[in-house]
């Protein structure tokens, strides 16, 4: 099972999907910029796509925020959160994973990132750094941030119906409502900026054996 990291690791030094691969999973019509607000603007934040075996077969954790959380609550994401000034976004994500659920630092390496993602909605944007364990962690999950842990086989997002649709309406303006593409997973909605973000990570994956 160590071949796909080291392809992995060799497939993210070169071009990436890039937004191509992101929009197959972003809500239509997509939302864009406020005026005046520019990238250059956006705070930066981080998250890991930790890959690891288990049962055979490569998995990635995911988490259900905490219904006491001020934002996106019961949302599925992947641990992490902002970048504190000074920090590499490696260093980043690798805390937030540590504090949201427990994943050792020392126990991950790290094979590179995927393509930065703007998320007007929240002025951020989110920097997705992969990593590797080469065994399942034993996670510990902080009570007052993660509601639950989905533990996510890559091979499952790969099946032709881990993707669903439904209508939503849109938070902010121009109100209406918008198609959002979701996968369909551990009776969760993956959606939104993770869904993204999972979808150009698929796009890499897709000719290795997971």
């Amino acid at each position: 099972m160590r071949t796909l990291p080291e392809a992995l690791r060799r497939r993210l030094a070169a071009p990436l999907p890039g937004l191509d691969a992101q929009l197959r999973m972003a809500p239509r019509p997509r939302s864009g910029p406020e005026p005046g607000v520019e990238l250059d603007t956006l705070r930066p934040a981080a998250a890991l796509l930790l890959v690891y075996p288990h049962e055979q077969a490569w998995h990635i954790p995911l988490t259900v925020r905490g219904s006491g959380l001020r934002h996106h609550t019961r949302q599925v994401s992947l641990p992490g959160g902002r970048v504190d000034p000074g920090e590499s976004m490696e260093a980043a994500a690798l805390r937030e994973a540590h504090e949201e659920v427990g994943v050792v630092p020392s126990d991950v390496e790290i094979l590179g990132r995927l393509t930065p993602l703007p998320i007007f909605v929240s002025g951020h944007i989110l920097y997705p750094v992969v990593g590797v364990a080469s065994q399942r962690p034993s996670f510990n999950l902080a009570a007052h941030e993660v509601e639950r842990l989905i533990e996510l086989p890559v091979r499952r997002l790969l099946q032709p119906d881990s993707v669903a649709w439904e209508q939503r309406m849109r938070s902010r303006p121009p109100h209406g409502l918008m198609d959002v593409p979701y996968f369909n997973v551990e009776d969760a909605q993956v959606w939104g900026a993770t869904a993204m973000v999972l979808a150009e990570f698929l796009a890499v994956v897709a000719e290795f054996e997971v």
